[in-house]
């Protein structure tokens, strides 16, 4: 790695150290699945967002809610107290392609048609309002 990349990444780091996120990576669902969980959420007050996707009927949201539970433990762990009630908020949320499992479906006169089976990876970010 070249002295540039190396100074640059280790930036990123610094950065990712001052921010508290949550990434679930590998989840089988499409990403366009997820995605519709996902802006339910973005920029909501973090107990809104967790009831929210309690009672959404999509699949796809008890993953989001495992990962935004995730996130606000972070936070908690790393200003070693409790988040009150309107503190945190959902301040950025992304859900990224994952590995595609490629398959194929057996089809009439000797053809096959093929299957994508789609996974995703979601990143969350928490925050406070003041601190964005």
């Amino acid at each position: 790695m070249g002295a540039r990349k190396k100074i640059a990444a280790e930036k990123r780091k610094e950065a990712l150290k001052t921010q508290y996120f949550a990434k679930l990576r590998n989840v089988p669902s499409s990403p366009r699945k997820m995605r519709y969980v996902v802006d339910m959420i973005r920029g909501m007050e973090v107990n809104r967002a967790l009831g929210t996707l309690r009672f959404s009927s999509k699949a796809a949201s008890a993953d989001v809610e495992k990962v935004l539970r995730s996130a606000i433990a972070n936070w908690e762990q790393k200003n070693e107290r409790k988040a009150e009630d309107g503190e945190l908020f959902v301040t950025k949320v992304y859900v990224d392609c994952g590995a595609t499992l490629k398959r194929m479906r057996p089809a009439p006169q000797g053809r096959g048609y093929r299957i994508r089976k789609r996974s995703n990876h979601v990143t969350l970010f928490v925050g406070t309002k003041n601190n964005d």
